[in-house]
């Protein structure tokens, strides 16, 4: 029987609940707070904002959650690529350690969020499973371990069968299983912060790209086609679809793209077997599979990306080949939809926090931790403009500086996502899993 070709439809517009109501900008409005940027960033940290009674507008150019946090994975993986130790040589001591004590708690601080303001985002904490693709990424993955549970972080080394008893995969032998990981519907998730910042006093704006920003009088002006909006302050939470908006800001981050799968639902065999438990999971390759469940049994696989034509340059085939590869199980399984959305991917593999301009505020560039990264950065944001000082966030405030080559570098990034794929496939076969 041959089965329906997969749609080109991200799978979250189909299962998401309702979108909070928005209108255009028409005319002008003052605000304490502008908002540029519709994502996880800027509703969590317009939600913080209009809770402390601050005055807040939140634009995006298309819709609440259209970018990056409509169509992401949806994985929370609450732990850095670095070591605490690591971090705070690469961020200094104060930042470094406030950092490390934001971690630990990250994804117990979302899914506390989820509760508190009652979002219905099928929201999962039932932990995410880090696998070595690699002799070699097992021993990075091992020292990673241990250095965040020394931290204070609940992580288990998983070997041999146990691996694969709690993740359902054969490819891996090595891994790590982070009690506090989960999952969530990442578009619910971002609506459900602008609705619960609405209720709060917001003002919700899409369909309403920011054309120009100015100061004018001391305040910053910026300006819609159809209307503008003066305020003290301003904050751009744009990530991978930042614009020139703000002069070099696109250029501190690589644009790289993920491109995901949605199987059809799973019988509930092939569900007790795979991600038993409905933890996620996530490997060690430079092309990143990860997978996970949504609420009605479909497995979603994903990888890095050429574009977000999933089809450009044998997308779809890596994808299928890696789902494949990781459960080989599903190998004839049929796929319902495929996706594809900008990650911003900074040199450190962290976010950048930049105050380009008094008054200015930008957070970006989570380089694949953004479900649990984005609400961190959205509290600092809102701290910082109610009166926190720098040194207090967990993040330094960086110079907007262009990436040497930025140009053209973006160019070959479509050629970045086979070449990834090829040298994954060289370090498995002369290192092992």
């Amino acid at each position: 029987m041959t089965r329906p070709a997969a749609k080109d439809e991200i799978h979250w517009t189909v299962t998401a609940g309702a979108a909070p109501r928005t209108t255009r900008l028409e005319g002008a409005i003052d605000v304490d707070v502008l908002v540029v940027g519709g994502g996880l960033t800027g509703c969590r940290t317009a939600l913080g904002l209009a809770e402390a009674g601050t005055s807040v507008a939140l634009v995006d150019g298309k819709a609440i959650g259209w970018g990056a946090s409509g169509r992401s994975g949806g994985q929370c993986n609450p732990v850095w690529r670095q070591t605490p130790k690591e971090l705070i040589e690469l961020l200094g001591r104060t930042h470094g350690e406030t950092l490390i004590r934001t971690t630990l708690t990250a994804a117990d601080d979302l899914f506390s969020d989820i509760r508190t303001y009652q979002i219905d985002c099928d929201a999962v904490q039932s932990g995410w499973i880090q696998a070595a693709h690699s002799r070699k990424a097992a021993r990075r993955m091992s020292a990673l371990g241990k250095a965040w549970a020394s931290a204070g972080a609940d992580i288990v080394e998983l070997d041999g069968a146990a691996v694969r008893e709690a993740s359902g995969s054969p490819a891996y032998s090595f891994a790590l299983r982070h009690s506090a990981g989960g999952n969530v519907q990442p578009l619910s998730l971002t609506r459900g912060f602008a609705r619960a910042a609405a209720a709060r006093g917001a003002r919700l704006f899409g369909d309403t790209p920011i054309t120009a920003l100015e100061r004018v009088n001391g305040k910053w002006r910026a300006a819609s086609a159809a209307g503008e909006i003066t305020a003290e302050n301003v904050v751009l939470a744009t990530n991978g679809y930042t614009d020139a908006l703000w002069p070099g800001l696109r250029k501190t981050f690589l644009p790289m793209v993920s491109i995901m799968v949605a199987t059809e639902p799973l019988n509930r065999r092939l569900q007790e077997e795979i991600l038993p438990g409905r933890v996620t999971i996530s490997d060690s390759r430079l092309a990143i599979y990860f997978a996970r469940y949504d609420r009605d049994g479909r497995l979603l696989f994903g990888c890095v990306g050429s574009s977000e034509r999933v089809d450009l340059l044998g997308g779809f085939a890596r994808l299928r080949r890696g789902l494949k590869t990781v459960f080989p199980q599903l190998a004839d399984v049929g796929i319902e939809r495929k996706w594809g959305g900008r990650i911003a991917v900074t040199p450190e593999m962290m976010p950048h926090l930049h105050e380009p301009a008094p008054g200015v505020l930008a957070g970006l560039g989570y380089s694949g931790r953004g479900i649990a990264m984005t609400s961190v950065m959205g509290r600092a944001l809102a701290a910082r403009l109610l009166g926190a000082s720098a040194d207090e966030l967990p993040f330094p405030t960086r110079p907007v500086s262009a990436l040497p080559f930025h140009g053209l570098v973006r160019q070959f990034i479509p050629l970045a996502a086979p070449a990834m794929t090829l040298r994954d496939r060289l370090a498995t076969l002369m290192d092992g899993a």
